[in-house]
Protein backbone atom coordinates (compact mmCIF):
# COMPACT_ATOMS: atom_id res chain seq x y z
CA UNK A 1 0.00 0.00 0.00
CA UNK A 2 1.38 3.14 -1.05
CA UNK A 3 2.08 5.84 2.14
CA UNK A 4 -0.25 8.82 2.80
CA UNK A 5 -0.55 11.72 0.24
CA UNK A 6 0.03 13.81 4.08
CA UNK A 7 2.94 11.79 5.54
CA UNK A 8 5.22 13.67 2.79
CA UNK A 9 3.79 17.31 3.68
CA UNK A 10 6.29 19.69 4.98
CA UNK A 11 7.11 20.15 8.76
CA UNK A 12 7.57 23.12 10.68
CA UNK A 13 8.47 20.98 13.71
CA UNK A 14 5.57 22.03 16.42
CA UNK A 15 3.81 18.55 16.49
CA UNK A 16 5.60 16.58 18.94
CA UNK A 17 5.59 13.11 20.44
CA UNK A 18 2.54 14.26 22.69
CA UNK A 19 0.55 16.08 20.42
CA UNK A 20 0.63 12.43 18.24
CA UNK A 21 -0.26 10.07 21.24
CA UNK A 22 -2.81 12.96 22.16
CA UNK A 23 -4.16 12.70 18.14
CA UNK A 24 -4.50 8.86 18.58
CA UNK A 25 -6.73 9.90 21.61
CA UNK A 26 -8.86 12.60 19.17
CA UNK A 27 -9.32 9.69 16.44
CA UNK A 28 -10.23 6.83 18.63
CA UNK A 29 -12.69 9.51 20.00
CA UNK A 30 -14.06 10.63 16.52
CA UNK A 31 -14.13 7.03 15.22
CA UNK A 32 -16.32 5.91 18.26
CA UNK A 33 -18.59 8.81 19.40
CA UNK A 34 -18.78 11.43 16.14
CA UNK A 35 -18.38 9.25 13.21
CA UNK A 36 -21.49 6.81 13.32
CA UNK A 37 -23.39 9.49 14.39
CA UNK A 38 -22.94 12.19 12.34
CA UNK A 39 -25.20 12.13 9.41
CA UNK A 40 -28.39 11.66 12.24
CA UNK A 41 -27.34 15.12 14.01
CA UNK A 42 -27.45 16.18 9.85
CA UNK A 43 -30.69 15.59 9.72
CA UNK A 44 -31.27 16.80 13.25
CA UNK A 45 -30.10 20.27 13.15
CA UNK A 46 -27.67 19.86 16.21
CA UNK A 47 -25.29 17.88 17.94
CA UNK A 48 -26.76 16.59 21.35
CA UNK A 49 -24.85 17.73 24.72
CA UNK A 50 -24.07 14.59 25.87
CA UNK A 51 -21.30 14.50 23.44
CA UNK A 52 -19.83 17.47 24.99
CA UNK A 53 -20.12 15.77 28.13
CA UNK A 54 -17.89 12.74 26.98
CA UNK A 55 -15.50 15.20 24.84
CA UNK A 56 -15.17 16.64 28.68
CA UNK A 57 -14.89 13.70 30.56
CA UNK A 58 -11.50 13.18 28.22
CA UNK A 59 -10.39 15.99 28.70
CA UNK A 60 -10.66 17.51 25.16
CA UNK A 61 -12.31 20.92 26.03
CA UNK A 62 -10.33 24.09 27.13
CA UNK A 63 -7.14 22.40 26.42
CA UNK A 64 -5.72 25.53 26.90
CA UNK A 65 -7.53 26.63 30.07
CA UNK A 66 -4.87 26.33 32.94
CA UNK A 67 -5.79 22.74 35.42
CA UNK A 68 -6.77 25.15 38.51
CA UNK A 69 -9.68 26.22 36.26
CA UNK A 70 -10.37 22.40 35.15
CA UNK A 71 -8.42 22.75 31.77
CA UNK A 72 -5.38 20.69 30.88
CA UNK A 73 -2.86 23.58 30.99
CA UNK A 74 -1.70 22.43 27.11
CA UNK A 75 0.19 24.12 24.55
CA UNK A 76 -1.98 25.28 21.74
CA UNK A 77 -0.54 22.44 19.55
CA UNK A 78 -3.24 20.42 20.98
CA UNK A 79 -6.10 22.22 20.06
CA UNK A 80 -4.40 22.25 16.62
CA UNK A 81 -4.41 18.80 16.52
CA UNK A 82 -7.92 18.58 17.72
CA UNK A 83 -8.72 20.56 15.29
CA UNK A 84 -7.14 19.25 12.24
CA UNK A 85 -9.04 15.55 12.95
CA UNK A 86 -12.63 16.84 13.37
CA UNK A 87 -12.02 18.62 9.90
CA UNK A 88 -10.60 15.90 8.24
CA UNK A 89 -13.39 13.59 9.52
CA UNK A 90 -15.58 16.12 8.36
CA UNK A 91 -17.36 16.39 11.45
CA UNK A 92 -18.29 20.12 11.27
CA UNK A 93 -21.69 19.44 13.77
CA UNK A 94 -19.56 19.66 17.10
CA UNK A 95 -17.70 23.19 16.97
CA UNK A 96 -15.93 22.18 20.42
CA UNK A 97 -12.71 25.26 18.88
CA UNK A 98 -15.26 27.51 19.13
CA UNK A 99 -16.29 26.96 22.87
CA UNK A 100 -12.63 25.99 24.17
CA UNK A 101 -10.14 28.35 22.04
CA UNK A 102 -12.28 31.24 20.96
CA UNK A 103 -14.79 31.89 23.99
CA UNK A 104 -12.39 30.85 27.18
CA UNK A 105 -9.63 32.44 26.05
CA UNK A 106 -11.88 35.57 26.68
CA UNK A 107 -12.82 34.35 30.12
CA UNK A 108 -8.76 33.45 30.91
CA UNK A 109 -7.77 36.89 29.78
CA UNK A 110 -9.74 39.30 30.89
CA UNK A 111 -11.93 38.04 32.83
CA UNK A 112 -12.02 38.61 37.04
CA UNK A 113 -10.98 35.64 39.33
CA UNK A 114 -14.63 35.00 40.23
CA UNK A 115 -15.98 34.56 36.41
CA UNK A 116 -13.16 32.44 35.78
CA UNK A 117 -13.91 30.27 38.82
CA UNK A 118 -17.66 30.31 37.81
CA UNK A 119 -17.61 29.62 34.60
CA UNK A 120 -14.22 27.94 32.96
CA UNK A 121 -14.34 24.23 35.03
CA UNK A 122 -18.12 23.78 34.09
CA UNK A 123 -16.89 24.68 30.31
CA UNK A 124 -14.21 21.84 30.35
CA UNK A 125 -16.28 19.60 31.80
CA UNK A 126 -18.99 19.93 28.90
CA UNK A 127 -21.66 20.84 31.41
CA UNK A 128 -21.82 24.13 30.01
CA UNK A 129 -22.19 25.40 26.32
CA UNK A 130 -21.11 28.59 25.14
CA UNK A 131 -21.12 30.49 22.14
CA UNK A 132 -20.05 34.39 21.08
CA UNK A 133 -22.62 36.83 20.13
CA UNK A 134 -20.81 39.15 17.45
CA UNK A 135 -22.63 39.35 14.06
CA UNK A 136 -25.77 41.21 14.08
CA UNK A 137 -28.52 41.47 10.64
CA UNK A 138 -27.04 45.00 9.93
CA UNK A 139 -23.49 44.48 11.29
CA UNK A 140 -21.75 41.53 9.70
CA UNK A 141 -17.71 42.11 9.74
CA UNK A 142 -18.03 45.82 10.76
CA UNK A 143 -18.13 45.39 14.54
CA UNK A 144 -17.98 48.74 15.48
CA UNK A 145 -21.28 49.53 13.87
CA UNK A 146 -23.07 46.65 16.41
CA UNK A 147 -26.75 47.88 17.95
CA UNK A 148 -27.65 45.61 20.36
CA UNK A 149 -27.03 47.85 23.54
CA UNK A 150 -26.39 47.37 27.06
CA UNK A 151 -27.42 50.13 29.54
CA UNK A 152 -27.19 50.80 33.40
CA UNK A 153 -30.47 50.74 35.17
CA UNK A 154 -31.20 50.96 38.88
CA UNK A 155 -31.17 47.86 40.56
CA UNK A 156 -31.26 48.73 44.79
CA UNK A 157 -31.94 45.20 45.65
CA UNK A 158 -29.07 43.89 43.81
CA UNK A 159 -25.49 44.47 45.46
CA UNK A 160 -24.06 46.65 43.05
CA UNK A 161 -27.31 48.74 42.93
CA UNK A 162 -27.72 48.49 39.49
CA UNK A 163 -27.69 46.06 36.87
CA UNK A 164 -27.31 45.82 32.72
CA UNK A 165 -30.04 45.84 30.77
CA UNK A 166 -29.51 44.31 27.20
CA UNK A 167 -31.63 44.74 23.73
CA UNK A 168 -31.00 43.83 20.27
CA UNK A 169 -30.66 40.87 18.18
CA UNK A 170 -27.82 38.95 16.44
CA UNK A 171 -27.35 36.45 14.03
CA UNK A 172 -25.49 33.95 12.69
CA UNK A 173 -24.44 32.38 16.12
CA UNK A 174 -22.52 29.24 16.10
CA UNK A 175 -24.08 26.66 18.75
CA UNK A 176 -26.95 29.50 19.99
CA UNK A 177 -29.55 26.95 20.35
CA UNK A 178 -27.39 24.75 22.59
CA UNK A 179 -25.44 27.22 24.50
CA UNK A 180 -25.81 28.41 28.36
CA UNK A 181 -23.74 30.83 27.90
CA UNK A 182 -22.97 33.76 25.58
CA UNK A 183 -20.08 36.07 25.13
CA UNK A 184 -21.78 39.29 24.05
CA UNK A 185 -20.51 42.54 22.44
CA UNK A 186 -22.89 45.18 22.41
CA UNK A 187 -22.39 48.96 22.87
CA UNK A 188 -23.03 50.23 26.43
CA UNK A 189 -21.93 53.55 25.07
CA UNK A 190 -23.40 54.10 21.68
CA UNK A 191 -22.11 57.27 20.67
CA UNK A 192 -18.74 56.42 21.28
CA UNK A 193 -18.05 53.86 18.27
CA UNK A 194 -15.74 51.02 18.64
CA UNK A 195 -14.85 52.57 21.86
CA UNK A 196 -18.10 52.14 23.16
CA UNK A 197 -17.97 48.80 22.87
CA UNK A 198 -18.10 45.78 25.65
CA UNK A 199 -18.30 42.43 26.23
CA UNK A 200 -20.72 40.81 28.37
CA UNK A 201 -21.34 37.18 29.80
CA UNK A 202 -24.90 36.23 29.64
CA UNK A 203 -27.09 33.63 30.66
CA UNK A 204 -29.28 32.14 27.83
CA UNK A 205 -31.48 30.97 30.43
CA UNK A 206 -32.27 34.36 32.01
CA UNK A 207 -35.63 36.06 31.32
CA UNK A 208 -35.57 38.68 28.49
CA UNK A 209 -33.55 36.47 26.33
CA UNK A 210 -34.98 34.33 22.82
CA UNK A 211 -33.72 31.98 20.57
CA UNK A 212 -34.95 31.98 16.71
CA UNK A 213 -35.19 28.90 14.76
CA UNK A 214 -32.67 27.32 13.67
CA UNK A 215 -31.45 28.74 10.51
CA UNK A 216 -30.92 26.63 7.53
CA UNK A 217 -27.73 27.05 5.92
CA UNK A 218 -25.86 25.49 2.80
CA UNK A 219 -24.07 23.30 4.62
CA UNK A 220 -22.53 22.74 8.13
CA UNK A 221 -26.23 20.85 8.77
CA UNK A 222 -25.13 19.22 12.09
CA UNK A 223 -23.91 22.49 13.63
CA UNK A 224 -26.72 24.65 15.03
CA UNK A 225 -26.77 28.01 14.24
CA UNK A 226 -29.64 31.07 15.21
CA UNK A 227 -30.37 34.12 15.85
CA UNK A 228 -30.75 35.09 19.67
CA UNK A 229 -32.98 38.22 20.82
CA UNK A 230 -32.64 40.25 24.16
CA UNK A 231 -35.68 42.10 25.20
CA UNK A 232 -35.12 43.80 28.58
CA UNK A 233 -32.43 40.96 28.97
CA UNK A 234 -31.52 42.11 32.82
CA UNK A 235 -27.53 40.58 33.97
CA UNK A 236 -25.70 41.40 36.80
CA UNK A 237 -23.28 44.30 37.06
CA UNK A 238 -20.45 42.24 37.45
CA UNK A 239 -20.86 40.45 34.27
CA UNK A 240 -18.97 42.80 32.25
CA UNK A 241 -15.92 41.19 31.07
CA UNK A 242 -12.60 43.25 31.58
CA UNK A 243 -12.97 47.00 31.30
CA UNK A 244 -16.16 49.07 30.34
CA UNK A 245 -15.75 50.15 26.18
CA UNK A 246 -12.84 48.00 25.83
CA UNK A 247 -14.74 44.90 24.22
CA UNK A 248 -13.22 46.59 20.63
CA UNK A 249 -9.87 46.09 21.60
CA UNK A 250 -9.91 42.72 23.25
CA UNK A 251 -11.50 41.41 20.59
CA UNK A 252 -8.70 42.49 18.33
CA UNK A 253 -6.51 40.55 20.61
CA UNK A 254 -8.32 37.20 20.47
CA UNK A 255 -8.97 36.86 16.58
CA UNK A 256 -5.62 36.03 15.10
CA UNK A 257 -5.77 32.37 17.22
CA UNK A 258 -10.03 32.53 15.62
CA UNK A 259 -8.42 33.12 12.24
CA UNK A 260 -5.50 30.74 12.67
CA UNK A 261 -8.11 27.58 13.51
CA UNK A 262 -9.88 28.48 9.91
CA UNK A 263 -7.03 27.85 8.66
CA UNK A 264 -6.15 24.94 10.55
CA UNK A 265 -9.35 23.31 9.31
CA UNK A 266 -8.87 24.27 5.95
CA UNK A 267 -5.51 22.76 5.32
CA UNK A 268 -6.56 19.40 7.18
CA UNK A 269 -9.88 19.31 4.84
CA UNK A 270 -7.70 19.60 1.57
CA UNK A 271 -5.51 16.61 3.35
CA UNK A 272 -8.14 14.82 3.78
CA UNK A 273 -9.53 15.28 -0.14
CA UNK A 274 -6.43 14.67 -1.56
CA UNK A 275 -6.51 11.04 0.45
CA UNK A 276 -10.13 10.52 -0.69
CA UNK A 277 -9.60 11.81 -4.52
CA UNK A 278 -6.04 9.28 -4.54
CA UNK A 279 -8.06 6.69 -3.09
CA UNK A 280 -10.87 6.70 -5.96
CA UNK A 281 -8.23 6.97 -8.93
CA UNK A 282 -6.69 3.80 -7.70
CA UNK A 283 -10.10 1.90 -7.30
CA UNK A 284 -12.44 3.33 -9.71
CA UNK A 285 -11.89 1.72 -13.45
CA UNK A 286 -13.49 2.77 -16.98
CA UNK A 287 -11.86 2.63 -20.17
CA UNK A 288 -10.26 -0.68 -19.27
CA UNK A 289 -7.96 0.77 -16.53
CA UNK A 290 -8.13 2.62 -13.41
CA UNK A 291 -9.15 6.57 -13.30
CA UNK A 292 -5.00 6.64 -11.97
CA UNK A 293 -3.60 5.51 -15.41
CA UNK A 294 -5.03 8.48 -17.32
CA UNK A 295 -2.35 10.89 -17.33
CA UNK A 296 -5.14 14.28 -17.17
CA UNK A 297 -6.58 12.77 -13.89
CA UNK A 298 -3.02 11.82 -12.28
CA UNK A 299 -1.78 15.21 -13.30
CA UNK A 300 -4.99 17.05 -11.35
CA UNK A 301 -4.41 15.26 -8.41
CA UNK A 302 -0.85 15.95 -8.36
CA UNK A 303 -1.99 19.82 -8.79
CA UNK A 304 -3.98 19.61 -6.07
CA UNK A 305 -1.53 18.18 -3.33
CA UNK A 306 0.73 20.60 -4.67
CA UNK A 307 -1.35 23.12 -3.15
CA UNK A 308 -2.34 20.90 0.02
CA UNK A 309 1.56 20.90 0.30
CA UNK A 310 2.18 25.00 -0.19
CA UNK A 311 -0.34 25.28 2.65
CA UNK A 312 0.72 22.79 4.66
CA UNK A 313 4.32 24.66 5.14
CA UNK A 314 3.05 27.85 5.24
CA UNK A 315 0.35 26.72 8.11
CA UNK A 316 3.18 24.84 9.71
CA UNK A 317 4.96 27.93 10.41
CA UNK A 318 2.21 29.87 11.48
CA UNK A 319 1.15 27.51 14.44
CA UNK A 320 4.84 27.95 14.68
CA UNK A 321 4.67 31.30 15.10
CA UNK A 322 1.85 31.35 17.47
CA UNK A 323 2.98 28.87 20.17
CA UNK A 324 6.25 31.15 20.17
CA UNK A 325 3.68 34.04 21.00
CA UNK A 326 4.74 35.94 17.83
CA UNK A 327 2.10 35.29 15.48
CA UNK A 328 0.33 39.31 14.32
CA UNK A 329 -2.47 40.32 12.71
CA UNK A 330 -1.98 40.54 9.20
CA UNK A 331 -0.14 37.16 9.19
CA UNK A 332 -3.25 35.43 10.94
CA UNK A 333 -5.30 37.23 8.10
CA UNK A 334 -2.95 35.79 5.40
CA UNK A 335 -3.16 32.35 6.85
CA UNK A 336 -7.44 32.73 7.16
CA UNK A 337 -8.23 34.33 3.90
CA UNK A 338 -5.56 32.36 1.69
CA UNK A 339 -6.18 29.23 3.27
CA UNK A 340 -9.81 28.57 3.26
CA UNK A 341 -9.70 30.04 -0.59
CA UNK A 342 -7.78 27.69 -1.17
CA UNK A 343 -9.51 24.77 0.45
CA UNK A 344 -12.66 25.45 -1.64
CA UNK A 345 -10.34 25.71 -4.63
CA UNK A 346 -8.77 21.88 -4.09
CA UNK A 347 -12.34 20.45 -2.99
CA UNK A 348 -13.53 21.71 -6.36
CA UNK A 349 -10.94 19.98 -8.29
CA UNK A 350 -10.97 16.79 -6.11
CA UNK A 351 -14.94 16.81 -6.70
CA UNK A 352 -14.60 16.85 -9.66
CA UNK A 353 -12.42 13.68 -10.51
CA UNK A 354 -15.46 11.51 -9.14
CA UNK A 355 -17.47 12.73 -11.84
CA UNK A 356 -21.26 12.33 -10.78
CA UNK A 357 -20.38 10.50 -7.61
CA UNK A 358 -18.46 13.84 -6.22
CA UNK A 359 -22.44 14.75 -6.45
CA UNK A 360 -23.61 12.26 -4.11
CA UNK A 361 -24.09 13.44 -0.66
CA UNK A 362 -22.81 9.60 0.23
CA UNK A 363 -19.78 10.54 -0.48
CA UNK A 364 -17.57 12.79 2.06
CA UNK A 365 -15.95 14.65 -0.66
CA UNK A 366 -19.53 16.46 -1.80
CA UNK A 367 -20.56 17.22 1.71
CA UNK A 368 -16.79 18.72 2.90
CA UNK A 369 -17.33 20.70 -0.76
CA UNK A 370 -20.84 22.37 0.84
CA UNK A 371 -18.90 23.09 4.53
CA UNK A 372 -16.05 24.45 3.10
CA UNK A 373 -17.85 27.75 1.50
CA UNK A 374 -18.80 28.97 5.29
CA UNK A 375 -14.51 28.86 5.68
CA UNK A 376 -14.44 32.40 3.13
CA UNK A 377 -17.11 34.63 5.41
CA UNK A 378 -17.09 33.35 9.07
CA UNK A 379 -14.35 34.51 11.06
CA UNK A 380 -13.70 37.80 8.83
CA UNK A 381 -14.28 37.63 4.96
CA UNK A 382 -11.76 37.43 2.26
CA UNK A 383 -12.87 40.60 1.55
CA UNK A 384 -12.09 41.96 5.37
CA UNK A 385 -9.06 39.96 5.64
CA UNK A 386 -7.68 41.94 2.69
CA UNK A 387 -8.13 44.81 3.93
CA UNK A 388 -6.55 44.15 7.52
CA UNK A 389 -3.25 43.18 5.50
CA UNK A 390 -3.43 46.46 3.57
CA UNK A 391 -3.71 48.71 6.22
CA UNK A 392 -0.59 47.01 7.15
CA UNK A 393 1.30 47.07 3.91
CA UNK A 394 0.22 50.89 3.23
CA UNK A 395 -1.00 52.31 5.66
CA UNK A 396 -4.69 52.98 4.58
CA UNK A 397 -7.99 51.57 4.11
CA UNK A 398 -11.28 51.28 6.25
CA UNK A 399 -11.45 51.34 9.50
Amino acid sequence: MNAPLASTLPSMGWCNAEHEAFRATVRRFISEEITPFHAQWEREGEVPRALWKRAGALGLLCLGVPECYGGAGADFGFSAVLAEEMARAGATGPLFYLHSDIVAPYILHYGSEAQKREWLPRMASGELITAIGMSEPDAGSDLAAIRTRALREDAPATPQGWQWRVDGRKIFISNGQIADLLLLAVKTDPANGARGVSLLLADTHAAGFGRGRKLEKLGMHAQDTSELFFDALRLPADRLLGEEGRGFSYLMRELPQERLLVAITSVASMEAAVEWSRAYLQQRRAFGGTLAERQVLRHRLVEVHADTCVARAFLDRCIRSHLDGQLDTSTASIAKYWCSEMQFSVLDRCLQLFGGYGYMREYPIARAWVDARVQRIYGGTTEIMKEIVARELLGVGGR
